[in-house]
C-alpha cells in the first residue's frame, strides 16, 4: 500500500467533502434523548441521520448496503454493510447524538454555529462523534482506491450514546445475525493525549449517578424565623456527601468503590505522564492560580483513568442570585455523576451509592437518591502482535511518531457490551478529542488534521487485519501472541 497516496486521498476527501458535511451537521441541535425528551417530535435526530445517510449513499463503494434501522420507541441507528474478502468481519462504531449547549462559549462561537479557525472546526458534535461515519468510510474508500483487500466491514452509528447507549443493546440483538462475529472492532469515539501521535485507549471508566434530594420543609419559610431551629437542607446534603467524598482531597472514601489498579496500567500511566508532562492538566482551561489536585503527574493520570471521582453536575431548589430572598428553602437537590474504575460493576456501585446516601438521615430529614444510570467501564484485552505492529507502523507513517497508550476517564457503554459479546475480538479504540477540544463543554472543536490522520491509521489497521486474518492471527489472543504494553511507546515483552 502506498502510504503517501493514501494520505493524499484521505486528506482531499476530508477537505472537499467531509469538512463541509460536518459544518452542516454541527448546525443541527440533535441533542441526545436525556437532554431532549421530545427528540422524536423535534426531528433534529432525523435531520442528522438523513445528512449522514445521504452522504454515505453518495460514496462509490461497490456492494455497500445502507439502512436506517428504527425499532419502535427507540432512537434510530445507521447500519452499513460493505462486502470484503475472506471470512472475517470488522465492526466500526460511532454515534451521532450530541451533548446539550452548555454556557461559556466565546462570543463568536456557539454549539450550533460551525466556525473554522485554522486547523479547528468549532461546534458541538464534530469531534464527539459526528466525524466517525465519515472517517470510517474514508478509510475504506482509500483502501479500495488502491485495490488493497479488506475484510467485510460493518458500520454502526447510534443516536443514544450520550444518554448511556440504553437503546443500543436492542439493536445489537436485533441485528446480531447481520453483524456476525467481528474479529476487529474499531471505535472512533475516544480521546488522544496530544495531536502528534496515534493514541490507543486501554481502558474506560464506568459511570453511575442520579439525583440526591434533601427535604426539610413542606414550603419555604422566613430564614430569620426558622434558622437555628430547622436545619438547612444544604448543610444536611453537604454532610451526607462527606460520607462519599473527602471534601479536602476529593478522594472517594468507601473502599467498595475502588479496585486494585493493574501494574501494567500503572506503568502506562507513568509513560503517559512522561509524554504529556504538564499537559496532563494544562490542557484544561484553569483559572489563573488554579492548581491540579496532585503535584505528581502519574497520580493525576491514575485519578483520571482508574480511580472513582465525584462531580456535581446540576443543582435544584436553589434560586439564582438575583432572586434569592431571605428564605430557608424547603429542599436542596443535586445531580451526582460518579465515575467508577474500569473493572468495577457499576450496577452494584450504584446500589451501594443509594444505600450509603439514604441511610440514617440527619435530623430525620427526607433524603432520597434516585439512581438514573449505571454503566460499567471497560478494560482492553491484550493486543495481538499483528495489531501491536500495525498501530505502531500506522502512527509512524501518518503522524510521524510512535503510538501511545492511555486510559480514558469517560465512558463508552458500547465497549463493555461488545467485550462481553465478542470476547475473541481485537479492539482499536481511538479518537480526536485532544487538548482543549473540550467535548461536552463550551468551545468544543475538532482538530481537522488529526481527523485525517486517524482515518489514515484506521485504513492501515483494516488492511493489516486482512493480512493477519489470512494467517489465522485475528481471532483470540494466545499467550504466545499476547502483547503487554509496558510503557506506552509500542514496546512489548
Amino acid at each position: 500500500m502506498d502510504a503517501k497516496a493514501l494520505g493524499n486521498f484521505v486528506g482531499t476527501l476530508w477537505d472537499d467533502e467531509i469538512v463541509p458535511q460536518l459544518v452542516e451537521y454541527i448546525r443541527i441541535p440533535n441533542k441526545s434523548p436525556m437532554f431532549d425528551a421530545d427528540w422524536a417530535k423535534h426531528r433534529y435526530m432525523d435531520a442528522a441521520v438523513a445528512l449522514m445517510e445521504k452522504w454515505a449513499k453518495s460514496q462509490p463503494i461497490p456492494g455497500m448496503q445502507i439502512e436506517v434501522v428504527r425499532l419502535p420507541g427507540r432512537t434510530p441507528l445507521i447500519f452499513i454493510e460493505i462486502p470484503g474478502q475472506g471470512d472475517h468481519t470488522v465492526l466500526l462504531y460511532g454515534h451521532l447524538d450530541k451533548q446539550p449547549e452548555m454556557t461559556g462559549w466565546a462570543d463568536h462561537l456557539g454549539p450550533w454555529k460551525p466556525v473554522i479557525e485554522g486547523d479547528k472546526l468549532y461546534g458541538r458534535g464534530g469531534a464527539d462523534d459526528g466525524y466517525a461515519i465519515f472517517g470510517s468510510l474514508a478509510a475504506i474508500r482509500a483502501l479500495q482506491e488502491q485495490g488493497v483487500p479488506h475484510a467485510r466491514c460493518v458500520i454502526m452509528i447510534e443516536a443514544c450514546e450520550e444518554s448511556g447507549s440504553y437503546d443500543l443493546p436492542y439493536y445489537v440483538d436485533h441485528l446480531a445475525a447481520r453483524i456476525g462475529k467481528p474479529s476487529l472492532i474499531v471505535c472512533l469515539d475516544s480521546g488522544c493525549g496530544n495531536y502528534e501521535q496515534l493514541w490507543l485507549t486501554t481502558s474506560l471508566r464506568g459511570l453511575t449517578g442520579g439525583n440526591l434530594t434533601v427535604k426539610v420543609l413542606e414550603e419555604g419559610v422566613h430564614s430569620g424565623d426558622a434558622s437555628g431551629i430547622v436545619a438547612s437542607s444544604f448543610r444536611i446534603l453537604r454532610k451526607i456527601l462527606s460520607r462519599l467524598e473527602d471534601e479536602t482531597t476529593g478522594r472517594i472514601l468507601p473502599q467498595e468503590l475502588h479496585v486494585e489498579i493493574p501494574a501494567q496500567r500503572v506503568e502506562q500511566a507513568k509513560r503517559t505522564a512522561q509524554i504529556l508532562g504538564a499537559d496532563v492538566y494544562a490542557k484544561f482551561p484553569l483559572v489563573d492560580g488554579m492548581q491540579p489536585m496532585n503535584a505528581d503527574l502519574t497520580e493525576l493520570v491514575l485519578n483520571r483513568t482508574w480511580r472513582p471521582a465525584l462531580s456535581v453536575t446540576g443543582v435544584g431548589g436553589i434560586p439564582p442570585l438575583d432572586s434569592a430572598g431571605n428564605v430557608l428553602r424547603p429542599f436542596t437537590a443535586v445531580k451526582l455523576s460518579l465515575r467508577v474504575p474500569p473493572t468495577l460493576d457499576a450496577k452494584q456501585g450504584g446500589e451501594f451509592l443509594k444505600r450509603l446516601l439514604e441511610a440514617d438521615a440527619p435530623y430525620g430529614a427526607k433524603v432520597t437518591f434516585d439512581l438514573e444510570k449505571a454503566g460499567s467501564g471497560w478494560e482492553a484485552p491484550a493486543l495481538a502482535h499483528w495489531l501491536e505492529h500495525s498501530v505502531e507502523h500506522a502512527s509512524k507513517a501518518y503522524f510521524g511518531a510512535p503510538v501511545a497508550y492511555n486510559g480514558e476517564g469517560g465512558s463508552i457503554p458500547f465497549m463493555g457490551m461488545l467485550g462481553e459479546k465478542f470476547p475473541g475480538a481485537q479492539f482499536l479504540i481511538t479518537g480526536v478529542l485532544g487538548p482543549h477540544s473540550n467535548a461536552h463543554g463550551p468551545n468544543e472543536f475538532l482538530h481537522i488534521p488529526t481527523g485525517k490522520r486517524v482515518s489514515q491509521c484506521v485504513a492501515q489497521v483494516v488492511a493489516d487485519h486482512f493480512v493477519a486474518s489470512g494467517k489465522g492471527l485475528t481471532r483470540g489472543v494466545a499467550a504466545s501472541d499476547a502483547h503487554t504494553v509496558k510503557g506506552g511507546d509500542g514496546c512489548c515483552d
